[in-house]
């Protein structure tokens, strides 16, 4: 692309011999060039910074996740049973280990849902027109929703969608069997989940002023079950609820009833977890260590610049360390000969990374292998007895809270890179400023020079004639 300066240059002819297109980009560049490059180098410095903390911040996460995960897991926390999975089953809810298993269980009563359905349309289809007006639905807790029916869902399916669709606890689907077709309500389970059905009909002989019901079976409609609660026996209390599906019975334990069985007692239990906590703390150093290294890397202090981490210096990171570093000695219990990770062998080393004594944690997992196992994964944390996992996510909420060192390092950083992006933008510019000033000044002088060739050719055009005329 041509430039202005040399467009001026072409422009008034370079008379003097001298390329003055060429030394004006020359100048330019050595301009340019060492203000450039402080801008990229720093700009490239920033962008390492940017790229490194993310890094970081992804690796801490995943170890964190990752250990809350296997800590979680059925090999460390054991597995839940039932002796009667016909009557009741369990599975393991997030956040800990049931607690005052096993459990005794009887299944008195199941919970239902009122459902009722049309009488048979025989010969219909989900497609065939029940008739135009309005549904009202009312449920016991006082929830209302009234559907208009129109041309645009005056059918069994449209029907059904159009409820469906209100979002109130009740659903209908439609049923097509030998017999014909029929429309069927379903409330939410549990006794206070009762509802009504109240219709408003365009044509009084029509399918859908058949529908309503508020109690009383009718020609039309007809109930085939009634809202109840589930009625259970657990260790000897009674206790009620509106699902078959129980989370808070038992803490961390999901109880599903399969099966009223009056009389029949079902045991509810746990086995003791198959990984051996030994390993997973050998796998914990390694893994810990290997985020340390990592990190010790980039702020490594090096020799000179071109040698050091590229983290070197960050205090952010440093501070990141630090914490990381506490976890041996902070406690996981408020009780106990066991408190710390220290205590059972694992510490610190100078560089920020671990060590596992085998000795002293085989000696530890000897002398009281329950109080080491409650210590690392207790069955349900709390804040004096936090646990391994809930120590990691503590340790890595404060490390990246939105005002901690970190994420203000990640603020600045990207802060900065803006800025050296609009710094180059300005060094471009005053750059052609300052080419198209150094191509005015020595445009004007190539018209200067040109003016004082001509002239000194046209007084050595006069000499050569008046020697001429004097021979």
């Amino acid at each position: 692309m041509t430039s202005v300066g040399s467009s001026i240059l072409s422009a008034l002819g370079a008379g003097s011999g001298i390329d003055t297109a060429s030394l004006v980009s020359s100048l330019v560049s050595a301009t340019r060039e060492p203000k450039e490059g402080a801008i990229t180098s720093r700009q490239s410095l920033n962008s390492s910074r940017i790229s490194a903390l993310a890094s970081a911040i992804s690796s801490l996460d995943t170890f964190a996740d990752a250990l809350t995960e296997v800590l979680s897991g059925a090999a460390y926390t054991g597995t839940p049973n039932s002796n009667d999975t016909s009557i009741a089953s369990v599975s393991l809810l997030n956040g800990g280990s049931p607690a005052g298993l096993p459990a005794q269980l009887t299944v008195d009563q199941l919970a239902t849902a009122r459902v009722i359905s049309s009488g048979v349309s025989a010969g219909a289809s989900g497609s065939t027109v029940v008739g135009t007006g309005s549904i009202t639905i009312t449920t016991a807790s006082g929830q209302t929703a009234t559907i208009a029916i129109d041309s645009t869902n005056n059918s069994f399916s449209g029907l059904a969608s159009a409820i469906n669709a209100a979002d109130l606890g009740v659903t209908a689907r439609v049923v097509t069997d030998a017999q014909g077709t029929r429309l069927v309500f379903k409330g939410a389970t549990g006794a206070a989940n009762d509802f009504s059905v109240d219709v408003t009909a365009d044509d009084g002989g029509s399918v859908l002023a058949g529908l309503g019901w508020s109690g009383t079976d009718s020609a039309t409609m007809s109930s085939s079950s009634a809202p109840q609660n589930a009625k259970i026996t657990l260790d000897g209390v009674a206790y009620e609820y509106a699902s078959n599906t129980i989370d808070d019975a038992i803490s961390y334990l999901r109880i599903d009833l399969n099966k009223a069985s009056p009389g029949t007692t079902v045991t509810l239990s746990m086995t003791q977890p198959t990984a051996g906590l030994s390993d997973l703390l050998k796998e914990f150093v390694d893994a810990y260590n290997t985020l340390m290294k990592a990190l010790n890397t980039a702020t490594a202090a090096g020799a000179d610049s071109s040698s050091a981490g590229v983290l070197s210096g960050v205090s952010s990171v440093r501070d990141m360390k630090r914490q990381l570093a506490a976890m041996s000695s902070t406690p996981l219990a408020s009780t106990g000969t066991y408190r710390t990770l220290a205590d059972i062998g694992v510490t610190t080393n100078r560089d920020g990374t671990l060590s596992l004594d085998t000795d002293r944690l085989a000696s530890a997992m000897e002398s009281d292998p329950e109080g080491v196992t409650n210590m690392v994964n207790p069955k349900t944390s709390s804040a004096a007895n936090p646990g391994l996992a809930k120590l990691m996510d503590s340790v890595r909420d404060n490390i990246e809270k939105d005002d901690g060192p970190l994420k203000l390092a990640q603020e600045r950083y990207d802060s900065l890179s803006g800025d050296f992006t609009a710094q180059l933008e300005k060094l471009d510019e005053q750059m052609a400023n300052y080419e198209t000033h150094l191509t005015t000044i020595y445009a004007a002088m190539e018209t200067r020079l040109s003016a004082l060739k001509a002239t000194q050719s046209y007084l050595e055009q006069q000499i050569e004639v008046w020697n001429n005329s004097d021979s």
